[in-house]
């Protein structure tokens, strides 16, 4: 039932499958239909329309792919119809190309329906897929070209595919890929370990992305092996090699490929053989492999070694080894030239691995490399192991029918001599047509030529493969072969015989190579290139030696064979001249050397500069403007020879045609563009040339006006350099502004800011302006980023600003060299400069003042290698000046040294030194006595070697060492000296000591004439004298004169050799004043006291003097004598001897004084110094305004005590000023001073006149002079008159007292006060009321004073009673 329904289930699909396919069909056959008719229609209204000749676009010729290489133009050209006129645009990689963005890359042109597209200097970058589109109303239609830009064989992987551009859909970004730290060309030796590494760099970055890694070796993609080993870690490639042989040189490339292209990087790796284990033996062989691997043989090819080791290669072993066995044997007993041989007596079906050694007369070489393993079996039989694992199709294929048992095979077909050389001949052919066969072998015959005999080969076992390797034929000797089938049921009839075969190689060696020419590449590597062997078959490549140019020493360049017929040649030394040769290879072996190349220098190779920017305006009028720009970054390693100006109009925003400004060269990097429309609109854009060609042009620049400037202020300097970078310094220079505003430039402010920082941090270097075009620039910031810019002024004020120069680190480059300046042996004073870091077209540019040296009379420069020197031809002040050096074609090597007046006294010095050497001295020829008179005479030099001389001349005559004269020569110190006992009046004249050393000389002379001579003859007696005295008592220090810091003069001399019966006695003018007697010494001091200053006891209310006068004076003298003899001693302290001694007390006085001071008296102003001690001998000066004070009635001087005063009575302001105090001390003389003005002055001032008023007010006031008695005591009855003096002004008021009460006078008590001076107290009779205490009271505005007196009065007849 289930089967039932499930076949009533499929008839109903079927069925439902059916009408759906008709429903289809019929569709399909209406919309056919549906078609036709609109196509007819379309056709019908073209006809009747007029626009019928309108047609969609058409490429009669489409364009073409192009392979070219880098730096070479190509152009794609297409040719479109179409109506009406199709518009063309062209796409690189599906983007639209624009020429404006691209300038000088790019060239559209669209002349008569044709089309092209140009593109110059095509780099790798241009390998691309470009497309042309052409569009009109009608429609639209594409035609494609590729463009391949190669490298030079060995530097481009052919087969990478183009990168894609644009978004990645998968991940809606675009990768940007950068390839940094990388490996450079490098070399190895073989059995070393390499490790090449990049760094990549994948913007932007995703989570979990992986690009796709790749290493290829001359375009052939590696895989892991045991000597590949290959490593990513997410920002680093690296492959490492295990195990160095010559198979790894070639060139490596990465490849990093992404979702959005790719990227890639190559360079060389050179890999040089292994030192011999004998020496002189030849390198190994190379790119082992197997090839033709059958059943009964294998055939084995290598290459040959570039290095032989001196001595031809006499042939290669070929060894085996069986997988899986460490056990190697000798395929060939005798070593074999070609570079194949057939290995037999292999085991059917088991794997071998080869490896080959070559072999000199010195000895053999390291073991090849293994080969990859390769199994002894048929080829069709290896095809169908390989297969086994192939997945079920489906089918059933029968590939071979049942043998057929009983038939003898037919006969083999198209037998040929593959391959004859003199030591072997490999035949093969084809096995019988007839099919189902039992398992077929073969026979193989030979036959010498021009005989029918022939001989079977391998008559022990027949051959199972159609292929066959014949050995042992005789060299030279010609055979014929044939093949005859055999299987179970017997042996077929024999093939056709070949052709006569001479035994020999049949492969020759090929002919030398062509001319050999090699050109500069790098300032290491230099390009070779050659003409290709002629008629060479089967060529393998080809081997280039190097050797310095003079030199019979040749090294390989490479060790793996190249096939192209230019090689890129590394490692060479900069500077040095090589040459070059070549040689072909194939199997058969090593050509000869081609001819040898021309020398060449090993230099950077020249290419046509970048395109310079930064175009600017430096002035304009109204038809002409002035341009600057900047240097391009790269100048193709040669000097730039000048630039060439392009302009054009802009109307409207849109540019016009280009127009040349210039036809010759500017070397500037300045230029006017002349006739310009005023007030029209420009713009410019500028090439650089150099001996390689003219770059590109610049971007265009802004559009700019031409109108006249008319600003009043200079327009902006321009050609910034930065020169001489330090890590604390830079000097900057520029040019003057073109546009000089209304008045010439007077000068230059800098500013200088971070690179970073915003463009408020622009801050000033210099507060004033420079009238120089340079300036260095001192205490940047180390490590920091500085750019630069230029200010001009005038007198109108400060102009526009440069552009800004390229940032700068401050920072000292390692390697760095300063100017050194030397003076050689000859005098010749030189600057010199060292580079480390030059280029083949480095040169040393030497400035004065940072402007080049064009004037060589002052100054020859001269380079060397890495050295270059300034040469000063004469030297004078017209050389002094800043001296700097910049070496081009290097990253910014410079340096300057300032020659200043000082510095080049110094150097002409030196100079003089170098031209005429002369033997230092320490010290001159100079004489001293020695003792007992004798004379020395003596020099140092201050250095000697032991092979020097010395001539002793007197009066140009030679003396020699006798009894008169006593030489020596201490070379070791340096030492010359010659004694004489004494002086005689003979000996007068001129002495010289007359050195020589080598070159070197010197003499110093010493002349003794006339009172010279006299006082030295005189000297050496006195010494001589001088010796007998003192060999009794006798002076050591001669008698003289102390000042004590007490200001005690006290007379002192040194005695020696003393004995206690010594005495000694002291005089004055003659008269013995004192006697020492048994000195307890043997040497000492004798000392006399003449002057002390008072006594404390003295010296009470009266100044301490010093108690020393003229009558101190005389001469002193001290006798020493006893039984051996005396001696004598004199000082002579009369006339000027007392007046320095008295001096010296002076300044012992003047030193002890105290800072002049001021105080004020009621009279006036007082300034006054304090000494410790004073004598009236002392001779002061006063000085107003450094003038002497003329003394008078109201300016005084005196002393009180110690005191020494200068009175100013009543001062004014006339008064004000310095005052000094001048103590003469007979020499110099010691001042001190005092500012009398300004607040000292009027405090001084007013403490005069509060004095002045308290003296008047004491002066003036009432007073009781006198005249009254205390008591009075008298009889009654007596008339008492007293009288007083009265003073005081005004006039004093009197008042009379009595008991403290006032009186007035009457009759009996009578008071007058007459003629304003006395007042009188008169009783006329007493009584006794009248006994009391009377007082009299005077007064006036300045005060009041008073008298008491008691009157007592008593009765007679009661005198000496009591008192009333």
């Amino acid at each position: 039932m289930a089967r039932r329904d499930m076949f009533t289930s499929g008839l109903e699909m079927q069925r439902s499958e059916q009408i759906s396919r008709r429903e289809a069909m019929r569709e399909s056959a209406e919309r056919i239909s549906l078609n036709k008719r609109i196509h007819e229609h379309e056709e019908h209204f073209k006809r009747m329309n007029e626009d019928s000749l309108m047609h969609t676009p058409e490429f009669v010729i489409k364009p073409r792919s192009h392979t070219v290489w880098e730096k070479q133009c190509v152009r794609l050209h297409c040719t479109v119809s179409g109506w009406p006129d199709p518009r063309v645009v062209w796409y690189k990689n599906n983007v639209a190309i624009d020429p404006v963005a691209n300038p000088g890359k790019y060239n559209l042109e669209s002349k008569y329906n044709v089309h092209s597209l140009e593109i110059n200097r095509c780099d790798f970058d241009d390998t691309a897929q470009y497309r042309v589109s052409a569009m009109n109303s009608k429609g639209e239609l594409s035609a494609f070209a590729s463009v391949v830009v190669k490298r030079f064989k060995g530097e481009i992987d052919e087969s990478l595919p183009a990168p894609r551009h644009g978004p990645v859909s998968e991940y809606g970004v675009t990768f940007k890929t950068h390839i940094v730290d990388k490996f450079g060309v490098s070399f190895g030796r073989e059995g070393e370990t390499m490790s090449l590494g990049c760094t990549v760099i994948i913007y932007p970055t995703l989570h979990r992305y992986q690009p796709e890694v790749q290493w290829y070796r001359d375009d052939v993609l590696l895989s892991p092996s045991k000597w590949n080993h290959m490593h990513w870690s997410g920002d680093r490639a690296t492959l490492t090699l295990t195990h160095l042989n010559k198979e790894d040189e070639g060139l490596y490339t990465l490849r990093v490929t992404t979702k959005s292209g790719y990227e890639t990087y190559s360079a060389y790796i050179f890999v040089r053989d292994a030192d011999a284990e004998v020496e002189g033996a030849p390198g190994a062989p190379l790119d082992v492999r197997c090839l033709d691997a059958n059943k009964d043989y294998i055939i084995v090819t290598w290459k040959q070694p570039a290095v032989d080791g001196g001595n031809s290669i006499l042939g290669y072993f070929v060894d085996r080894c069986e997988v899986g066995t460490n056990h190697w044997i000798q395929c060939n007993d005798t070593p074999v030239k070609f570079a194949r041989f057939p290995v037999t007596g292999l085991v059917e079906g088991r794997s071998y691995a080869f490896r080959v050694r070559a072999v000199n007369k010195s000895g053999m070489s390291h073991p090849s490399r293994v080969s990859e393993p390769v199994a002894a079996m048929d080829p069709a039989d290896r095809a169908r192991i390989r297969g086994t694992s192939a997945p079920w199709t489906g089918q059933i294929i029968v590939t071979e029918e049942e043998p057929a048992e009983g038939i003898v095979p037919g006969r083999p077909g198209e037998l040929q001599v593959t391959e004859a050389t003199k030591n072997y001949v490999v035949l093969s052919w084809k096995p019988p047509g007839e099919k189902g066969l039992e398992g077929v072998m073969y026979y193989v015959e030979k036959c010498v030529s021009g005989t029918d005999n022939w001989q079977r080969v391998n008559t022990e076992i027949p051959v199972k493969s159609p292929r066959f390797a014949l050995f042992d034929l005789s060299e030279g000797n010609s055979y014929r072969f044939r093949v005859r089938c055999c299987n179970s049921a017997g042996v077929g009839e024999p093939s056709d015989p070949t052709e006569a075969t001479t035994v020999g190689d049949k492969l020759d060696i090929p002919s030398a190579p062509g001319k050999v020419v090699p050109t500069n590449n790098t300032d290491t590597s230099v390009v070779v290139s050659w003409e290709a062997s002629c008629d060479a078959k089967e060529l393998i490549g080809y081997y280039i030696e190097t050797s310095l140019q003079g030199s019979s020493v040749w090294e390989p360049c490479n060790n793996k064979p190249v096939k192209g017929t230019r090689f890129i040649c590394h490692g060479l030394m900069t500077g040095e001249k090589y040459v070059f040769r070549v040689r072909a290879m194939n199997a058969a072996g090593l050509s000869q050397f081609s001819p040898e190349s021309e020398p060449v220098e090993v230099k950077a190779a020249i290419a046509s500069p970048a395109p310079p920017y930064g175009i600017t305006v430096l002035e304009c009028v109204h038809d002409s403007m002035v341009l600057a720009w900047k240097q391009p970054t790269f100048i193709g390693g040669a000097d730039i020879t000048g630039y060439f100006v392009d302009y054009r109009e802009v109307i409207d925003g849109v540019p016009g045609k280009w127009h040349e400004a210039n036809i010759k060269a500017v070397s500037e990097r300045a230029y006017r563009v002349s006739d310009l429309l005023e007030n029209k609109k420009y713009q410019f854009q500028v090439r650089a040339a150099n001996m390689a060609g003219v770059g590109i042009p610049s971007r265009p620049s802004d559009t700019f006006l031409c109108e006249e400037w008319t600003i009043a202020v200079p327009g902006p300097p321009h050609d910034l350099q930065i020169r001489e970078v330090r890590s604390d310094s830079l000097v900057l220079l520029w040019k003057p502004p073109v546009y000089q505003g209304r008045d010439p430039v007077n000068g230059f402010y800098i500013d200088i800011k971070e690179a970073n920082a915003p463009v408020e941090a622009w801050r000033g270097v210099n507060t004033k302006a420079t009238e120089k075009t340079f300036i260095k620039i001192k205490n940047v910031q180390e490590g920091e980023t500085f750019v630069f810019r230029v200010r001009a002024q005038n007198k109108a004020g400060v102009g526009k600003t440069s552009e800004e120069t390229e940032p700068v680190l401050a920072l000292t480059k390692p390697g760095t060299k300063e100017i050194v300046v030397d003076v050689n042996d000859d005098g010749v004073i030189s600057l010199n400069f060292e580079c480390c870091d030059l280029t083949p077209d480095s040169k040393f540019v030497w400035s004065k003042n940072y402007e080049e040296i064009a004037d060589d009379s002052r100054v020859d420069t001269e380079t060397k290698g890495k050295m270059s020197k300034a040469v000063f031809k004469s030297p004078g002040e017209e050389d002094v000046g800043i001296y700097s050096c910049f070496v081009t074609h290097t990253d910014g090597a410079s340096s300057s040294y300032t020659l200043s007046e000082e510095e080049l006294k110094r150097l002409l010095q030196i100079s003089h030194d170098h031209k005429f050497p002369i033997i230092p001295l320490k010290s001159d020829l100079a004489v001293e006595m020695l003792e007992k008179g004798r004379v020395r005479f003596w020099l140092q030099a201050e250095k000697i070697s032991a092979n020097g001389k010395v001539d002793y001349v007197f009066n140009n005559n030679v003396v020699s060492q006798g009894e008169k004269y006593k030489m020596n020569f201490d070379k070791n110190t340096g030492v010359i000296e010659m004694t004489m006992e004494s002086l005689t009046p003979a000996d007068e004249g001129t002495y010289t000591f007359q050195m020589q050393d080598g070159k070197a000389t010197n003499q110093s002379s010493l002349v003794l004439i006339g009172d010279v001579f006299k006082q030295l003859q005189k000297e050496s007696e006195f010494q001589r004298k001088e010796w007998f005295r003192k060999q009794g008592p006798h002076f050591i220090e001669y008698l003289g004169y102390e000042v004590t810091p007490e200001c005690c003069v006290v007379l002192k001399c040194k005695v020696g050799n003393m004995k206690k019966e010594t005495s000694a006695l002291w005089y004055k003018d003659g008269h013995e004043i004192k006697a020492d007697e048994h000195l307890g010494f043997t040497e000492g001091v004798l000392k006399l006291e003449i002057a002390q200053r008072d006594s404390p006891a003295d010296t009470v209310d009266v100044p301490r003097r010093l108690k020393i006068s003229k009558k101190d004076s005389g001469v002193y003298e001290v006798v020493l004598k006893d039984d051996r003899g005396k001696d004598t001693s004199t000082l002579n302290l009369t006339d000027q001897g007392f007046k320095d001694l008295m001096n010296e007390v002076f300044s012992f006085i003047a030193n002890s004084s105290t800072p002049l001071k001021i105080t004020s008296t009621d009279e006036g102003i007082r300034l006054y110094t304090f000494v410790n001690y004073y004598n009236d001998l002392l001779q002061v000066t006063w000085h107003y305004k450094d003038s002497a004070i003329a003394f008078s009635d109201r300016i005084k001087s005196g002393v009180v005590g110690e005191q020494l005063w200068l009175q100013i009575t009543e001062p004014t302001e006339k008064d004000t000023g310095k005052y000094a105090i001048e103590f003469n001390d007979g020499k110099g003389g010691l001042r001190r001073t005092v500012e009398l003005s300004g607040q000292a002055f009027d405090d001084a001032f007013a403490e005069f006149q509060r004095l002045k008023a308290a003296a008047t007010a004491e002066r003036n006031r009432a007073r009781v002079a006198g005249g009254l008695p205390d008591v009075v005591t008298i009889q009654e009855g007596k008339a008492l008159n007293l009288t007083c003096n009265i003073s005081g002004n005004p006039l004093p008021e009197i008042t009379w007292l009595k008991n403290d009460r006032e009186i007035t006078s009457d009759e009996h008590c009578i008071l007058k006060f007459e003629s304003g001076r006395f007042a009188s107290f008169t009783i006329t009779g007493v009584n006794t009321s009248d006994s009391g205490k009377y007082s009299i009271l005077v007064k006036n505005k300045y005060g009041t004073e008073s008298a008491d007196f008691t009157v007592s009065v008593f009765i007679p007849e009661e005198a000496g009673g009591k008192k009333k």
